[in-house]
């Protein structure tokens, strides 16, 4: 199958370093395997979203040279696809509904393992719905952070699917959206690799392909917090593409190609020279 790959921003501030080296990182191995690059507009979390963060991410990132290959996805719009996967997963009995309260869950150190809810039903408010998560082990090889394994059931729980306001959780979105788009490889931060095999467990409980797996290293503030997080999380300003662009190569492991007069032809030189096996495994701090 020819190589899919893709960048993911949610629409909560506008383009930081950190997710510029999220989307580089993306966009190389996508041109380093003569694949395609895609888009997609994680907008499924209206209490969390920046008003305009949307719009300043789409503007920014073809004023830095990236330009995908296919419609931006937005998946505000996908409402339809994951009623359909959710519905599957409720006929299937992989679903139930939760009303339990955090100090319900303060009993099993904040995770749910029960497989059905220990709250009594509450007809005076929506519940949550959770899935079941297996005694079982999820295991994958990461492209560049190796072999991983995670027993769902005791690192995640009995994770939520759809929450009380009706809102379907990151885990069945991504999915769901990986799948429609074709995605062959996720190239995304360290932050999201205990996500992965909550998605793989969705995969096979929905029928979907699993696709490569590659975590980027974080970039972290001089205090190890993650740079999104954190003051230092500046945006980039696609006024004046060309040191941020050589500053996500470099923090990449990667050669910063001289004499690039525009962000187009910097990464038209990024992309010839690109090695994969000079991908850090582990973020440093950023120190400007």
């Amino acid at each position: 199958m020819d190589y899919r790959g893709r960048f993911a921003p949610s629409p909560t501030g506008q383009l930081h370093f950190g997710s510029l080296v999220a989307a580089l990182g993306s966009w190389l191995r996508a041109r380093h395997a003569g694949g395609r690059w895609l888009l997609r507009m994680e907008d499924i979390d209206p209490p969390r979203e920046v008003p305009g963060s949307a719009a300043a991410i789409l503007d920014a990132l073809p004023a830095l040279g990236f330009v995908a290959d296919e419609p931006v996805l937005f998946q505000s719009q996908r409402l339809a696809a994951y009623d359909a996967a959710f519905e599957r997963l409720r006929e299937a009995g992989a679903v139930f509904p939760c009303w339990c309260s955090r100090s319900d869950l303060a009993a099993g150190a904040g995770l749910h393992r029960d497989g059905c809810c220990v709250a009594p039903p509450d007809p005076q408010r929506e519940p949550a719905w959770r899935l079941r998560a297996p005694d079982t082990e999820i295991a994958f090889d990461d492209t560049l952070q190796g072999p991983q394994q995670q027993n769902l059931r005791e690192s995640a729980g009995d994770f939520v699917i759809r929450r009380v306001e009706g809102l379907y959780s990151y885990q069945l979105a991504c999915v769901v959206d990986d799948a429609c788009q074709g995605v062959t490889e996720v190239v995304r931060g360290c932050d999201l690799l205990d996500s992965t095999p909550r998605q793989i467990w969705l995969q096979r409980l929905l029928d979907l392909p699993t696709p490569r797996y590659l975590h980027l290293p974080l970039v972290l503030d001089a205090t190890g917090r993650k740079l999104s997080k954190s003051e230092q999380a500046w945006p980039v300003d696609p006024a004046d593409p060309l040191p941020a662009l050589r500053r996500a190569l470099a923090f990449l492991g990667q050669p910063v190609p001289a004499g690039a007069v525009d962000a187009p032809a910097l990464l038209a030189a990024a992309a010839l020279g690109f090695d994969p096996s000079r991908l850090p495994r582990h973020g440093g701090c950023f120190n400007g």
